[in-house]
């Protein structure tokens, strides 16, 4: 069984912080979204990968990956170019996938449990298609399947008005061979795009089974700020975080904490985990970093109290104030403007940024 790793989008809701590079790419716990969907695949077996790249980022996912030797499996990269819709995206890697089953994983999605239990209860019947499936809040906002008291799929439907269940698909399949007839069948839908959703039916339709898996545990789709957050919360809760850096004499810390081993926690600092604090990052005298927060490379925090946040890095945040529930772009710098005159906030803002002040 191979890997396809999609990669590729806009990232518009995400933006500022995806202006300057790919969402796969921004970190929760200090490490790429899309590392996990990597070690996922790892994790059930799989070491043939094919990276499904767009018109923006390529370079950057391509400098992260290489030839996923790194990660212990071979990375062949595919160009798909506009997103024009999962369906598509997966008809991309037709020629690398051959005739072989395939998992498809969306590169900016986390999920706690991986997906081998997925492909477990696939391998285990003769199913065209399978599918992981989670309950969720918004039905209307997601792909929604349709089951029948014996548990069997019987309909597909992209984003409805009025959902028959609230078994959501999540952004992890398996598929046959067969998925590709069925998307060069298909026609665009009402937004543009070949639906995934789509082509699952059309399997349906043709009498292939469709093996439905629900997931346990967490998952995130992590396309918005607060999800990037909540993301980080989750991972930074279950994993196991070790100190490598220094925590100088004077320092308060409890709870877990990643501490890289070029990082410094100064004393008269204040760190209570769980918190990742990565390479060549400095928490100096006077510093409160609160719970689930992660602090990315060659940062400088001081008299700033900080928690529940994700700064992606080679930034200094020195205001005196209080910074909660935020998402700073690589080299944001948050200053203190006590000295400065006429009095007033100071900001330069990018498109798309929010700010509660």
């Amino acid at each position: 069984m191979k890997g396809v790793l999609l990669s590729g989008g806009t990232g518009s809701r995400l933006r500022p912080i995806t202006h300057t590079g790919p969402k796969q790419l921004v970190p929760v716990a200090n490490k790429p979204v899309l590392e996990y969907a990597v070690e996922d695949l790892r994790g059930a077996g799989i070491t043939e990968i094919g990276v499904i790249l767009g018109n923006k980022g390529r370079n950057e996912i391509q400098k992260l990956l290489g030839d996923g030797s790194d990660y212990g499996v071979e990375i062949t990269y595919i160009v798909q170019g506009n997103p024009l819709g999962l369906a598509h995206a997966a008809g991309c890697a037709r020629d690398f996938v051959g005739d072989d089953d395939f998992v498809m994983y969306l590169g900016d999605n986390i999920l706690k449990s991986g997906v081998t239990d997925l492909v477990e209860s696939f391998e285990a019947g003769d199913y065209g298609a399978g599918i992981a499936l989670q309950e969720v809040d918004d039905p209307q906002a997601f792909g929604i399947t349709d089951i029948d008291d014996q548990g069997n799929v019987t309909k597909l439907i992209e984003k409805p008005d009025e959902p028959p269940t609230d078994l959501a698909l999540i952004g992890m399949y398996v598929f046959s061979p067969a998925i590709f007839d069925a998307i060069t069948e298909l026609e665009p839908s009402w937004r543009g795009e070949l639906e995934i959703t789509d082509a699952i039916q059309r399997l349906l339709d043709d009498g292939y089974e469709i093996d439905s898996h629900v997931v346990t545990g967490w998952w995130k789709d992590t396309g918005k700020p607060e999800d990037i957050l909540e993301a980080n919360r989750l991972v930074l809760k279950d994993k196991e975080l070790n100190i490598s850096g220094t925590i100088e004499d004077g320092a308060e810390t409890d709870g877990q904490i990643e501490l890289a081993d070029s990082a410094i926690i100064e004393a008269d600092a204040v760190v209570r985990g769980p918190v990742s604090i990565a390479e060549n990052t400095t928490i100096k005298d006077g510093t409160y970093v609160g719970p689930y927060t992660s602090i990315g490379a060659n940062s400088t925090l001081e008299d700033i109290h900080i928690e529940n946040s994700v700064v992606i890095g080679d930034s200094d945040i020195t205001a005196d104030g209080r910074i909660v529930d935020s998402l700073l772009g690589r080299k944001a710098n948050v200053e203190s403007a006590a000295e400065l005159l006429p009095e007033g906030r100071r900001l330069v803002i990018g498109e798309n940024s929010q700010l509660k002040l």
